[in-house]
């Protein structure tokens, strides 16, 4: 993704959008059914039609639009893999709109990517190819001559392209994908849930496509009040705001939560959660009790252990089993243990929702995750926001099933506190540097590679900086060798591995439009049951400070703090 300004550039979206029909061959580009939509930010409108002209020019036979352009990421996934055409066809793939959590708006950013039909992110063999295009393209085919289509109006349009018939068909938004969750979950017992007295729930769209999904899902089918809903009207440019759904960025959430420093008087709701601008990402809050002073966050990578942990019991879609479960890489170990205990099928994989859909493409994959607020199952090929905040509310409901009548539910805390107790307790924390000099932060990187060398050298460095913290045992970059087509992924992060299970990571970050990001994850697993209900910043404390003075963070990015802590 890039800036706004950038791909209004004269022939900057068109050399894109055809270096990726030549990438993907006349052959398949003939006669195809394509989706095309996105998370409805700023220039969606106008590249939707730029998109519809250049692929009747490019033989496609027929586009599929979500009604205002809008569809979420995970719904463009189960729209490829699940919808079927009135005349029978079935999509062949999508363009996506969308920068992701990035903000939107004229001198914001602006994102496009390809889906291929599995309803996943193209895989490298085609990015490839495409970036290589782009380098060498003469010429784009467009049909200028059509009219634009009228995206605001359900309806089918019919034209005649340069390879003869070529129609539009704008539809409904949230059908295709509302239909694939009730066959998931069971919306009876979560529509039990919202309606006891006892249980209040909150939900955050920070102006994004989940919008168009939250009212239909929690309100009319689940039955939660309106008045539930924050922020749920798209915006072209997310209301002004950051949609990252984050305790920095979802400050209205997290107000309403009583989990903002300033605090707040009234009693906040049971369970919160936020999408990001695409609604691929989740966060889920649980009520602060009046008598803690801190903050109640599920970090994504307790989130999708627990649901892996829950899954068989608490939804149907997993009644028969879960075939396996993967986390990427940066993401903490809760995953590991809980597959460890459950006998499953586990796989570290880089960062990067591809790989997690070739393993579930090959059956071995059920329920993943990533640290950066994404959980999925194999129901779609895409990480889905809305899908982890019904499989959290399926849980809760669960836990709850004999007990709505009772004088207290089974709260977020209390799941997320049990689940300590059973499996041991990741405390984990996540660093951001974002828009940090490229040429500094590529030295930071460079440093730590070259310091992994010699780890007598590393352990009289972190010693020298507390000696409270435990020995290095093991320093790399991560390697992937995917087990399903042997693809090999190198320089996937910088790990330094402790004798007691914690890690640091390092990474820079390819989704920001403006310099570079550095992230840095930091991990410390604890299995005494007297120790798990510690802040997790104290916890933490003696490695931030190791890893902050090991990397030389503030040499190398004139930074005396991260943008951003997750």
């Amino acid at each position: 993704m890039v800036q706004v300004k950038v791909f209004v550039q004269p022939h900057y979206l068109q050399n894109f959008v055809q270096a990726t029909f030549n990438a993907l061959g006349a052959d398949k580009m003939k006669g195809a059914t394509l989706v095309v939509s996105g998370d409805g930010r700023y220039y969606s409108k106008d590249a939707i039609q730029i998109i519809i002209k250049m692929a009747a020019a490019n033989g496609v036979r027929r586009i599929w639009v979500g009604q205002n352009g809008l569809l979420s990421t995970p719904a463009v996934s189960a729209v490829i893999r699940e919808r079927v055409g009135a005349d029978g066809s079935k999509a062949n793939g999508a363009f996506i709109l969308t920068a992701s959590h990035n903000p939107g708006g004229p001198n914001e950013d602006f994102g496009i990517k390809y889906n291929m039909e599995n309803g996943g992110p193209a895989p490298e063999g085609i990015t490839d190819k495409i970036y290589s295009n782009t380098t060498t393209i003469k010429e784009y085919l467009i049909a200028e001559g059509l009219p634009d289509v009228d995206i605001s109006i359900i309806g089918l349009s019919n034209f005649t392209g340069p390879d003869g018939q070529f129609d539009v068909d704008v539809f409904d938004s949230a059908s295709d994908y509302v239909k694939l969750m009730k066959s998931i979950f069971d919306f009876q017992s979560i529509k039990n849930l919202l309606s006891s007295s006892k249980f209040t729930f909150c939900y955050d769209a920070l102006h994004g496509v989940a919008g168009a999904y939250a009212k239909r899902i929690f309100v009319e089918e689940l039955g939660a009040k309106e008045s539930s809903l924050l922020n749920c009207v798209p915006k072209e440019d997310f209301g002004g705001g950051h949609p990252d759904p984050n305790l920095t960025y979802a400050k209205e959430l997290v107000a309403r939560m009583g989990l903002s420093k300033s605090g707040n008087n009234e009693d906040p709701p049971e369970f919160g959660a936020a999408a990001d601008g695409d609604a691929d990402r989740n966060m889920v809050l649980g009520k602060r009790l009046p008598y803690f002073n801190f903050r109640f966050f599920v970090t994504p990578s307790d989130s999708v252990a627990i649901i892996a942990a829950n899954a068989v019991q608490a939804i149907p879609y997993f009644s028969g089993g879960l075939k396996g479960v993967a986390r990427s890489m940066p993401t903490s170990a809760a995953l590991d243990v809980v597959a460890k205990n459950l006998n499953l099928k586990f796989f570290e994989v880089p960062t990067g929702w591809k790989f997690f859909g070739n393993l579930m493409d090959a059956g071995m994959c059920s329920v993943c995750g990533e640290e950066s607020f994404g959980t999925g199952s194999d129901h779609i090929r895409e990480k889905d926001g809305i899908w982890a905040v019904l499989a959290w509310l399926a849980i809760i409901a669960y836990k709850n099933k004999d007990n709505l009548g009772g004088d207290k539910l089974v709260t977020v805390e209390d799941i997320v506190r049990q689940h300590w107790s059973t499996y041991g307790r990741h405390y984990y924390t996540r660093y951001d540097y974002e828009n940090v000099d490229s040429g500094g932060a590529k030295q930071l990187m460079d440093y730590l590679v070259k310091l992994q060398s010699n780890l007598t050298e590393v352990n009289n460095i972190v010693k020298g900086i507390r000696s409270d913290v435990s020995k290095v045992v093991n320093a790399d970059e991560f390697e992937y060798k995917d087990p399903v087509d042997g693809s090999i992924s190198k320089h996937q992060g910088i790990r330094y591995l402790f004798e007691d299970g914690s890690r640091l990571v390092f990474r820079l970050s390819g989704t920001g439009s403006e310099g570079a990001t550095i992230r840095l994850y930091i991990e410390q697993y604890e299995k005494d049951p007297s120790k798990i209900g510690r802040e997790s910043q104290d916890a933490l404390a003696p490695l931030v400070e190791v890893a902050l003075k090991l990397s030389k963070m503030q040499e190398y990015t004139s930074r005396s703090a991260p943008t951003v802590i997750t």
